[in-house]
């Protein structure tokens, strides 16, 4: 039959707090203009979201390779980061609001 069974359920509901988080930084974005300033708190934030689910004993294994592709790929957009003059330039001017925009993000999601 085409049912789902219980297992394909938990995982389809695993995948949608996955897909969650993205939706929500999607949103946060669409409201503001993003500049590399606010870019950062929001994937530092994805990507602790992605770590604990794929460190997360209590759901299917295939959520946890799934959240560790996609903190992968995130990781592989962060990385370049690290390279951008533009990067850097903006952190070291916005330091003090870096902090405080972290902590209201961390509150949203």
């Amino acid at each position: 039959t085409y049912e789902l069974n219980e297992d394909e359920w938990h995982i389809i509901e695993e995948m949608c707090k996955i897909l969650k988080i993205l939706k929500d930084a999607t949103l946060v974005f669409s409201c503001v203009v993003p500049n590399i300033a606010n870019v950062i708190p929001v994937m530092d934030i994805i990507n602790d979201k992605l770590t604990s689910i794929a460190i997360d004993h209590g759901v299917p294994a295939l959520i946890c390779t799934a959240s560790g592709l996609a903190k992968k790929t995130l990781n592989r957009y962060y990385s370049q980061t690290d390279e951008s003059e533009a990067y850097r330039i903006a952190m070291s001017n916005h330091s003090i609001c870096f902090s405080l925009l972290y902590s209201i993000l961390t509150f949203i999601f």
